[in-house]
């Protein structure tokens, strides 16, 4: 119905379902919360399509907001979708002509634009990104491939084949991502992650913790039981496991924790109250540093 209202969500939707809402007469507008940030991606694709760019999107060709981004890419892009170094790696053997065309075509056969060319389409790249993916790990797949073109085409003639995308990148999330790698040069018993199991940059965020802390990562308050016990989500096997010897019994006790980027503050605020009120503490000025 015409009176319907349809909430488009931070990531976006694709133009199909653009469309699709327009032919029923929806306001796609008013309620319209796609962050600015994936629209700059958008908006620069567009333009590096204008140049005769392909796009290479760096992201999980499953997830809602590189479908988004793609759909809107492969309209005036011929448009590709990596989802790691391994896959870019693949687009370099293709390049230095260590893997044929129907090799790439079939690795790739779910994540390009229809009639996608490769030895026509990868003469000039752009590198954009699914705005929750690691910004360090964009950057490595943009410089992997730039430093292929250069190999490739030259370091004269490379502005004519490589994108300088750098500023698509989304501050919150490289902001979440920077903090987190500063919290790895600092002593902690745990850290406590906090934002959806369904968000991107909060599982990235994990996925840096875990490299050094115990790591917890909780959506809210609610599944911290007690002192001893929290129900904690697994990005590895995509579960909640209730853990045994949550605090460490300590007098002194060192947390670290950070939370997704769209993560309300509340949500934080009422997770460190818990563990405070777990073990006993009434005032968080008192353990907050």
């Amino acid at each position: 119905y015409t009176d319907d209202i349809v909430i488009i969500p931070a990531f976006g939707t694709t133009v199909e379902i653009i469309e699709l809402l327009t032919e029923k007469g929806l306001d796609i507008h008013t309620y319209n919360s796609t962050c600015p940030f994936v629209e700059k991606v958008w908006n620069r694709s567009t333009t590096l399509g204008d140049s005769d760019y392909t796009i290479v999107i760096h992201g999980k060709h499953e997830h809602e907001e590189t479908k988004a981004t793609f759909s809107h890419s492969r309209r005036n892009a011929p448009s590709i979708v990596v989802r790691d170094m391994h896959e870019t790696q693949l687009l370099v053997d293709f390049l230095l002509g260590k893997m044929n065309r129907d090799e790439l075509l079939r690795r790739f056969q779910h994540k390009i634009s229809k009639g996608f060319n490769p030895d026509q389409d990868l003469k000039k790249i752009g590198v954009v990104n699914q705005t929750t993916m690691l910004a360090t790990e964009t950057q490595e797949i943009a410089n992997l491939l730039y430093t292929t073109m250069v190999q490739v085409h030259g370091q004269a003639a490379i502005q004519s084949h490589f994108a300088d995308t750098r500023d698509t990148l989304c501050y919150a999330t490289n902001d979440n991502q920077s903090a987190t790698l500063e919290l790895l040069k600092s002593e902690a018993d745990l850290a406590v992650v906090v934002g959806g199991y369904n968000s991107s940059n909060t599982s990235h965020l994990v996925e840096l913790l875990e490299q050094k802390f115990v790591t917890y990562y909780i959506k809210n308050a609610d599944e911290i039981i007690s002192r001893d016990e929290i129900d904690a989500y697994d990005i590895h096997t995509a579960t909640v496991h209730r853990h045994a010897a949550f605090l460490p019994e300590k007098d002194a006790l060192r947390i670290v924790m950070t939370s997704g980027a769209s993560c309300p503050d509340s949500t934080m605020d009422q997770v460190m109250q818990k563990i405070l009120s777990v073990m006993n503490i009434p005032n968080i000025e008192d353990v907050i540093v």
